[in-house]
C-alpha cells in the first residue's frame, strides 16, 4: 500500500515537474529591443552595446558578419548585453544572436546614426499635415528611393517609469516609407548621405505638442522647478505629452546605450506660455545635460531649430527664442539653426522644411564631420560698442560680411538711458565686415539694441551664406 502511494506521488511530481518545464520551454525566448531588428544601421567605430533578455543563467552568443564575436550569460533576471566593435561604415552585414533561440539579424548597415526628437514641427511627416503642405514634399517622395538610409520611427507612449523598449521597427527610405516619417530629420539625413557617402540611420521619437519637461526626469526638472512624480498615465493625449518625464521615460529612456552620433531638436512652441519661456533657459540645457549623461557619450553633439516666427493667442515666442540663444551659447557641443526667414505667422507648422534640415545638416557636417569652408551658422550677436550717437554691433558667423539681400534692414530698436526704445536705422558697416551700425535721431546716448525681438519679426539681416541672424537683445540678462 505505501509502495503504491509512493509510486502514485512519482508519478504525480513527475508530471508537475514535466509541464513546469514545458512551460519554462515555451516561455524561453531570447528577445532583443525593438531597434535591434532587420534592417537596423549601427554607429561606425565604436564599441556598440546589443542587448536583450532570455531565460536566467543562459548563454548568450553574437555573432557578427565583420567577424567579431561575443559572449555572455543572462543574469538572474535574464538580461544580458556584450559590447560589439563596429568597423567602419560598410554593410549590409548579418548579425547572429544565440541564447534559448536563434535570431538571424538581416540587411544591417553600419553608418551614422542620429536621433531626432522635439514636437510636431519634428513629427511632422514628409507627406505634410491635412491642409498643412510641405514645400517641394512630392518631389522628395518621388526621389526618396535610397537603400543605405534607414528610418526608425517611434510609436508615441506614456510611462511613469522608465521603459526598456519602444514599438517601432526600421524602414528602408523608398517613396511609401519616407512620406509617413520626419520630413525634417529625413531632409537632414538626406543631406549628410549625399556629402559623406556613408549609410545613415534616423531615429524619429517626436510627440506633436509636447512640452520639453515631459522629455526630462522629475529629479533633474526639481532642480529648476516644482515637479512631482506623476502618479498615472493621463487618459488624455494633451496631458500625456505635458505631464513631466512621461515621454523621456517611454520615448528616450529604452534608447540609453545605444550608441549615437548626436541629437537633432524642433521643440519649443509648447513652452512659451507664461514664466515657461523664462524657465527653459534653465530646463532645456538641464535636458540636455540629462540626456548626455544617461546615454554615456560625453558631450555628443545635439543640433536644435530655434523656433519660427508666429503670433500666438498668448505665449512669448521672442523670450522662448531668446531662450534658445541661451542655450547655444552656453551649452557646449550644441548648435542653432534659425528660421526666421521661414515662418508663417498664421502657421505654427512652416512649410519650408527641406531649409531646416539643410541648416542642421550644415551644423553636422562642418562641427561633426569636420567639412571646412561652409557656413553653417547665421550671425549671432558678440558684442556692442558705443560711438557717439551711434550703436555698433559686432558679429560671429559673418567671416565674409553681412547683407539684407535687399531688404530694408528693419526690426531694429535703440534706447537710450531712459530705456525707451525707437525704430532704429541700421547700416552694414563697410570698414568691418562683421558689423552693423544701429542710430536713432532720438537717441543721444545708446544704451541698448534690440533685433527681431518680436512674436513674428521679418527677416532682415543675413550673412553672404544667405543665413539668417537669429533675434537678440543687449539689454538681455
Amino acid at each position: 500500500m505505501i509502495i503504491t502511494i509512493y509510486n502514485h506521488l512519482r508519478f504525480y511530481l513527475f508530471l508537475i515537474l514535466g509541464s513546469s518545464m514545458a512551460i519554462i520551454s515555451l516561455n524561453a525566448q531570447t528577445k532583443l529591443p525593438a531597434f535591434f531588428g532587420d534592417g537596423m544601421v549601427l554607429q561606425q567605430k565604436v564599441d556598440a552595446a546589443i542587448w536583450g533578455n532570455d531565460t536566467p543563467f543562459t548563454k548568450i552568443y553574437v555573432h557578427t558578419g565583420w567577424n567579431e564575436t561575443e559572449q555572455t550569460q543572462t543574469d538572474h533576471n535574464g538580461k544580458w548585453k556584450v559590447s560589439i566593435a563596429t568597423p567602419e561604415a560598410g554593410g549590409p552585414y548579418q548579425i547572429v544572436i544565440e541564447g534559448s533561440q536563434r535570431i538571424e539579424l538581416k540587411d544591417v548597415l553600419i553608418g551614422e546614426v542620429w536621433f531626432c526628437s522635439g514636437q510636431s514641427n519634428m513629427e511632422m511627416p514628409l507627406k505634410g499635415f491635412p491642409n498643412q503642405p510641405i514645400i517641394g514634399s512630392n518631389e522628395a517622395i518621388l526621389n526618396s528611393e535610397n537603400a543605405n538610409i534607414r528610418l526608425f520611427t517611434v510609436q508615441r507612449n506614456a510611462s511613469i517609469w522608465p521603459l526598456d523598449d519602444v514599438a517601432g521597427e526600421w524602414k528602408t527610405s523608398r517613396p511609401e516609407t519616407a512620406r509617413e516619417f520626419s520630413a525634417v530629420a529625413y531632409f537632414f539625413g538626406k543631406k549628410l548621405h549625399e556629402t559623406t557617402g556613408v549609410p545613415i540611420g534616423l531615429i524619429a521619437s517626436a510627440w506633436g505638442g509636447s512640452s520639453c519637461e515631459t522629455w526630462t526626469d522629475i529629479p533633474t526638472l526639481a532642480e529648476h522647478i516644482q515637479a512631482e512624480e506623476p502618479k498615472e498615465v493621463p487618459v488624455d493625449d494633451r496631458q500625456k505629452r505635458n505631464t513631466p518625464s512621461l515621454l523621456y521615460n517611454a520615448m528616450v529612456h529604452p534608447f540609453f546605450g545605444f550608441q549615437i552620433a548626436g541629437v537633432i531638436w524642433y521643440q519649443g512652441e509648447s513652452n512659451k506660455y507664461g514664466n515657461r519661456a523664462a524657465s527653459y533657459k534653465d530646463i532645456f540645457p538641464a535636458m540636455i545635460r540629462l540626456w548626455r549623461t544617461k546615454w554615456n557619450q560625453g558631450d555628443f553633439p545635439f543640433y536644435f531649430v530655434q523656433i519660427a516666427p508666429f503670433t500666438p493667442k498668448a505665449g512669448n515666442t521672442a523670450l522662448l527664442r531668446e531662450a534658445q540663444l541661451y542655450t547655444l551659447n552656453t551649452v557646449k557641443n550644441t548648435g542653432m539653426i534659425v528660421t526666421l526667414d521661414l515662418g508663417d505667422c498664421s502657421n505654427i507648422h512652416p512649410a519650408q522644411k527641406k531649409e531646416v534640415g539643410d541648416r542642421l545638416a550644415y551644423w553636422a557636417l562642418a562641427n561633426t564631420y569636420s567639412i571646412e569652408g561652409i557656413s553653417y551658422s547665421g550671425p549671432i550677436y558678440r558684442d556692442m560698442e558705443v560711438q557717439g550717437n551711434r550703436a555698433i554691433i559686432y558679429f560671429d558667423h559673418a567671416d565674409m560680411g553681412l547683407s539684407n539681400f535687399g531688404r530694408s534692414l528693419n526690426g531694429f530698436q535703440i534706447a537710450g538711458e531712459d530705456s525707451v526704445f525707437h525704430d532704429a536705422i541700421a547700416k552694414i558697416e563697410n570698414t568691418k565686415v562683421n558689423s552693423l551700425s544701429i542710430s536713432s535721431d532720438q537717441v543721444n546716448k545708446p544704451v541698448a539694441v534690440r533685433y527681431a525681438y518680436d512674436h513674428c519679426p521679418e527677416a532682415t539681416l543675413f550673412n553672404t551664406a544667405g543665413l539668417p541672424a537669429s533675434p537678440f537683445r543687449t539689454d538681455g540678462d
